[in-house]
């Protein structure tokens, strides 16, 4: 009697969610996959392709929040990069450790800034649709 008691209040639970769903099962994607991928189209006929990642974010010891998404850029030269998510006071902005890298994203447009002077190097960008 026990037995079927405790089996009971497991598999009455599962059966209410299941009977109460109204639509496809969601799918949450593999932890090691983008979030979205999304392509640019910019000035001089360059191409920058993004694959966005989720990630957790933390906060610093002075209180300030520390993003923790990421971003893959592939140029159309061939680069490819893999760039944490920093802070911003507008748009989204991934930076690799030196700053000498930097991909800006704000709406359907985006841009790269390159070197210690941050030369902007892949400019107007806006989504391909």
């Amino acid at each position: 009697m026990t037995r079927s008691l405790t089996l009971g209040a497991v598999l009455l639970p599962i059966a209410s969610v299941v009977a109460c769903s109204d639509g496809p099962a969601l799918k949450v994607p593999p932890p090691d996959a983008p979030m979205s991928t999304v392509r640019y189209q910019c000035q001089q006929n360059k191409t920058v392709v993004a694959d966005y990642y989720d990630g957790k974010s933390s906060v610093a010891p002075d209180g300030r929040p520390i993003p923790g998404g990421r971003v893959v850029v592939q140029l159309s030269d061939g680069r490819k990069f893999s760039l944490p998510q920093t802070l911003s006071a507008s748009g989204i902005r991934y930076a690799d450790s030196s700053g000498t890298f930097v991909f800006w994203s704000k709406g359907d447009t985006a841009f790269i800034e390159e070197g210690p002077s941050q030369t902007i190097t892949y400019r107007d960008c806006v989504i391909k649709r």
